[in-house]
């Protein structure tokens, strides 16, 4: 059977598994415009980050200091079964959810009742299962990218499936973890699934919002011949693995750029992988025409980076006081670096000081590794963080009162050993490691810390946890930076102090994606709990925080509002 055989029979597969039962199709959304993207009412939540430049912010202030403690639940709903990291939408008083395995449920945003329901089914519960963090509204559609490669447009007031397109052969590995962003029409998608060996590399993607079609597409890797291809050493394509783009990126309609980054090069260890080069576009974050996909500016941030040390994390776009476009980054090292966005000059670094790894020169951003730090085969080496990273995939949210980005993180250390994997095409992956997990020494009985860091590098404020925060970051105009952690608990913070304004425990886990909106002069704000998918959170706590529980099967959103006397949660 050829290629495209194959992928015919994998969509066919999916058309039959994929259901559409609408409830009650909302008739009143309006089309979501590229304006609307870019400045969305104070009540709308439209993008992953609600806004192209990645906050987290919203400007709603009716929940606030001084009231957030009547906070009381409004409604609730179970979502499917799988990994759970859910970044709900909201438009015109539709709540859009992604599932697991890309499936997509649309409910009252006031009531939570159920409109309509996208299932999409699948032959391997690991892609029924598999994690599908955000997707993207546009005109009168909702994409979702789906475990096996797919982009699927669904119509946004019925659930009904207007196009889709195969973008690569899950059967090498490729697939989606996240969904596109939107920008000028272009439907927009960085893929992953990238660790396997193969006669390709990985690439974001640019489609036609209305039909599917791919315009263009950019590999994340240098290819041999190409510009950069000799940072691989002389590797051949084939073994020129990872720089995944399994985080959306961010748009500035000012630069006209999409900025996306990129994770490490794989295997992990220089050792394994058979490079001691740059390995470009590895941990890079790149500049792009969303018109034509062609790379403006790259800057990488650990060039050939050998730990799983990520830097593919949200792009948050600010401009600085005096006409600075800058773009600041946090990865797993807890370094915040902030670029020009319009040149990609490096502009500064700020090292919280926990990570043992890397030397970094906070005046050029050149970053080089300590004696003893880069891992070979089979000898054990003891490093911070832990592969899990001390900031990942739990975005931080900026605030523009104060400045600030709020940062959820868990402290871990990690022995690792890191073993060799077979040179052969289909083989490949990460590379195994022999890993013990480790609290580190700044935190020797708590995992987690959720801190304040203004642009400057400066902390603000830092609070403690037993067990690592567990959602991304939200900050709002009524002054609250709001967070969860791995033991239940949904924390409502003042972003000038970190004091804890409201604090209640949830069924399970916080996972995923807080946001808020208002729907008729009311204001809400939307919680994932789940488990499944975490990373880290599924293991490292387990083994280092045994005396805290939690259920393992209860992915669901809970939405609250002000109630009119104190909650009594605190």
């Amino acid at each position: 059977m050829t290629i495209r055989m194959r992928l015919l029979a994998g969509v066919a597969l999916a058309f039959v598994g994929a259901l559409s039962a609408s409830a009650q199709a909302p008739q009143n959304v309006r089309p979501v415009t590229d304006a609307m993207l870019q400045n969305p009412e104070a009540g709308e939540w439209l993008s992953w980050r609600r806004t192209p430049n990645a906050w987290g912010y919203s400007p709603l202030n009716q929940i606030n200091r001084d009231n957030a403690g009547r906070l009381q639940l409004a409604w609730s709903w179970a979502l499917g079964t799988g990994a759970s990291q859910p970044a709900p939408l909201v438009h015109d008083g539709v709540m859009y959810i992604p599932n697991p395995g890309g499936s997509v449920q649309a409910l009252d945003a006031v009531t939570g009742d159920l409109l309509w329901d996208y299932r999409r089914r699948y032959d391997r519960q690991d892609l029924a299962d598999g994690p599908m963090r955000s997707i993207a509204l546009y005109g009168d559609k909702v994409y979702v990218n789906t475990p096996d490669a797919h982009i699927v447009a669904l119509n946004a007031r019925t659930g009904a499936v207007v196009w889709e397109q195969i973008v690569a052969d899950n059967k090498l590995g490729y697939e989606y973890t996240s969904g596109p962003i939107v920008a000028k029409g272009r439907v927009i998608a960085g893929m992953t699934g990238c660790t396997r060996y193969k006669n390709d590399v990985c690439f974001i993607s640019g489609h036609d919002a209305e039909t599917g079609r791919e315009i263009w597409r950019t590999s994340t890797v240098a290819r041999p011949g190409e510009p950069g291809g000799d940072s691989w050493g002389d590797l051949p394509l084939q073994y020129r693995a990872g720089s995944d783009a399994w985080i959306p990126g961010s748009y500035d309609p000012a630069t006209n750029l999409v900025y996306w980054s990129t994770a490490q090069a794989k295997p992990w260890a220089r050792s394994v992988r058979g490079t001691e080069g740059d390995a470009l576009y590895t941990n890079s974050t790149l500049a792009l025409d969303p018109d034509t996909g062609k790379i403006n500016w790259y800057y990488q941030y650990l060039p050939g980076e050998t730990h799983d040390m990520d830097e593919v994390f949200e792009s948050i776009l600010v401009n600085r006081e005096g006409g600075r476009q800058s773009l600041f980054k946090m990865g797993k090292l807890g370094i915040l670096w902030e670029l020009d966005r319009a040149t990609g000059k490096f502009v500064s670094a700020h090292d919280l000081g926990y990570q043992t790894i890397v030397n970094l020169d906070a005046q050029t951003g050149r970053v080089t590794y300590r004696p003893g730090m880069i891992p070979q085969i089979g000898v054990p080496v003891n490093f911070c963080p832990s592969t899990a990273g001390f900031k990942s995939w739990r975005a931080m949210a900026y605030h523009p009162d104060t400045q600030a980005f709020y940062i959820p993180m868990s402290m871990t250390c990690e022995n690792g050993v890191f073993e060799e994997v077979p040179r052969a095409l289909g083989s490949g992956g990460t590379g195994p490691v022999a890993r013990t997990n480790l609290f580190h020494p700044a935190s020797p009985n708590g995992l987690g810390q959720f801190l304040a860091m203004d642009m400057n590098g400066k902390v603000l404020w830092r609070h403690q946890t037993r067990t690592p925060f567990n959602t991304a970051a939200l900050t709002t105009a009524g002054g609250l930076a709001i967070a969860g952690d791995w033991d239940r608990n949904l924390y409502v913070f003042d972003i000038r102090d970190g004091k804890v304004l409201y604090q209640t425990r949830m069924p399970t886990s916080l996972q995923g994606f807080p946001m808020t909106y208002a729907v008729r002069g009311k204001q809400y704000l939307a919680i994932p709990v789940g488990t499944g998918g975490g990373s880290w959170t599924s293991a490292v706590p387990i083994q280092l925080t045994p005396d805290k529980q939690r259920p393992t099967n209860a992915n669901a959103i809970f939405v609250f509002a002000l109630g009119d006397a104190p909650a009594g949660a605190r």
